[in-house]
C-alpha cells in the first residue's frame, strides 16, 4: 500500500503504477529457475532464513525515495525483495509436506492460505488507513521489522529434508544441469504438469484484474488507499474462505482438476459483475466471492503438486509453477496498463472484457485438462 502511494505521489502514471507489479512478477520470474535449484540444493531452513533478513533490509532502502528523481530506487529494492522471494517461496512450500503427515497435507495447506488470508486482510484493510494517517515512511519500517519476526519464527522451527544424494549432488553441480533435470522431470510427468500450470491460467487475466482495483478505487469509487485497502481485504477474506468451501464441495482429489476449471470460470464471472457495478459494499462481496475461487485454485494445485513431486524436485517443481504464475501476471498487467494509458478503454470495460476472457480460458481447461486428468485417474484404478 505504501509503495502504491509512493509512485502515486511523486508520478501520475498509470503505467508506472501497473510497471512497479510487473517488475516484481518478472523478478520472481527472472530468478525463479534458479532459485528452485537453490531450494533442492541446500538447506531450505537456512534459505528462508536469510531471505528474509534480506528482503527486510531490501524494504528499509524505499525509506530513501524522498523525491520524483529517486523514484527508480523503489524499483530496484522492489526487484530485490522480490528475487530473494524467488527463493523463499519454493523452500516454503516445499517444507509443508515435511512437517505434516500426508493424511493432514490439504488440512496443513488450508491453514498456511487462511493464515495468508488473515495477515493480508488486516494488513491491507489496516494498511490503506495506516498509509493515509501515518505515512508511508512509518508503514515501510514496520514492514521491515515484519521480516525480522518471520525469521525468528523460522529459525524456531523444525524442518527435516530428503537432501540429494552425492551422486546427485555431483551430477547437478552445474545449475543448468540441475535446472535441466528439473523441466525434464515436470515434462515427463503430465500427472505433475497438469496442476502446474493452474496458477498460471488463472493469473494471465487475474493479475491484470487485481491491478485495476487500484484504478478502480482511485477513478471510480474515488477512496484512494482506503478503498484499496478494502478491496484487498475482500480478496484476502476470500482466498482464506475458498479451499474449505471448496475442499466440502470436492472431497475427492481426483475431481480437483476438474474443480480447478470451474474456478477458473467462477472467478471470471465474478469480476465481470465488479465491472458492472459501482458500489464498494457490492465491490466488496463479488471481489471476495472471486477470490474465494481462486483460493480454491491455488490450494488444491498446491496439494496435488506437492503429493505427486519426491522432495528433492520439489523446489524445482514450485519455482517453475511460480515462472509460469509471475510471466502470466506481468504480461496480464503490461496489457492492461498500456490500454488504459492509451485510452483505448476505460478500467470498467476493459475489468468486464478480462472477466469474459477468464471464464472462456476456464471452459478450455474444462475441456482439455480436465479429460487428460480424467484418462489419467482411470490408468491408475485400472494399475489396482
Amino acid at each position: 500500500m505504501a509503495l502504491y502511494a509512493i509512485i502515486a505521489k511523486y508520478s501520475d502514471s498509470e503505467f508506472l503504477l501497473g510497471l512497479i507489479i510487473v517488475v516484481k512478477m518478472l523478478s520472481l520470474a527472472f530468478f525463479s529457475p534458479i532459485a528452485g535449484y537453490f531450494a533442492d540444493r541446500f538447506n531450505r531452513r537456512k534459505l528462508m532464513i536469510m531471505c528474509d533478513y534480506l528482503r527486510g533490509a531490501a524494504i528499509l532502502g524505499i525509506l530513501f525515495v524522498q523525491s520524483a528523481d529517486m523514484l527508480w530506487l523503489a524499483y530496484v529494492l522492489t526487484a530485490v525483495q522480490m528475487m530473494l522471494s524467488a527463493i523463499f517461496e519454493p523452500a516454503k512450500t516445499s517444507s509443508i509436506p515435511n512437517v505434516t503427515s500426508s493424511e493432514n497435507l490439504t488440512n496443513a495447506n488450508i491453514i498456511s492460505t487462511a493464515s495468508w488470508s488473515i495477515i493480508f486482510t488486516t494488513g491491507m484493510a489496516v494498511g490503506g488507513f495506516a498509509t493515509e494517517w501515518l505515512g508511508t515512511n512509518l508503514v515501510l519500517i514496520l514492514d521491515g521489522l515484519t521480516y525480522l519476526l518471520s525469521a525468528w519464527f523460522i529459525y524456531r522451527a523444525a524442518i527435516p529434508q530428503q537432501r540429494l544424494s552425492k551422486e546427485e549432488l555431483y551430477r547437478t553441480r552445474n545449475p543448468f544441469k540441475g535446472i535441466k533435470e528439473g523441466l525434464q522431470y515436470l515434462f515427463r510427468n503430465h500427472h505433475i504438469l497438469r496442476p502446474s500450470i493452474a496458477k498460471g491460467t488463472s493469473t494471465m487475466f487475474l493479475g491484470g484484474l487485481i491491478y485495476m482495483l487500484i484504478i478502480v478505487s482511485e477513478e471510480v469509487l474515488m477512496m484512494g488507499s482506503i478503498g484499496l485497502g478494502l478491496l484487498y481485504a475482500a480478496r484476502g477474506i476470500g482466498t482464506g474462505i475458498g479451499p474449505v468451501i471448496g475442499r466440502r464441495l470436492y472431497k475427492d482429489e481426483g475431481d480437483w482438476v476438474m474443480m480447478i476449471g470451474f474456478s477458473i470460470i467462477t472467478c471470471g464471472v465474478m469480476y465481470l459483475i465488479v465491472g458492472w457495478i459501482n458500489t464498494i459494499s457490492l465491490m466488496f462481496v463479488f471481489v471476495l466471492l472471486a477470490h474465494a475461487a481462486s483460493g480454491a485454485n491455488w490450494v488444491s494445485s498446491t496439494v496435488l503438486l506437492q503429493k505427486r513431486t519426491v522432495d528433492t524436485f520439489r523446489g524445482r517443481i514450485f519455482s517453475t509453477e511460480w515462472l509460469l504464475f509471475t510471466v502470466g501476471n506481468s504480461v496480464s498487467v503490461i496489457i492492461a496498463s498500456l490500454i488504459l494509458e492509451s485510452g483505448l478503454l476505460t478500467v470498467k470495460p476493459l475489468m468486464m472484457l478480462y472477466g469474459g476472457i477468464m471464464v472462456l480460458a476456464g471452459a478450455v481447461w474444462t475441456l482439455t485438462i480436465t479429460r487428460q486428468e480424467k484418462v489419467y485417474q482411470q490408468q491408475m484404478l485400472d494399475k489396482l
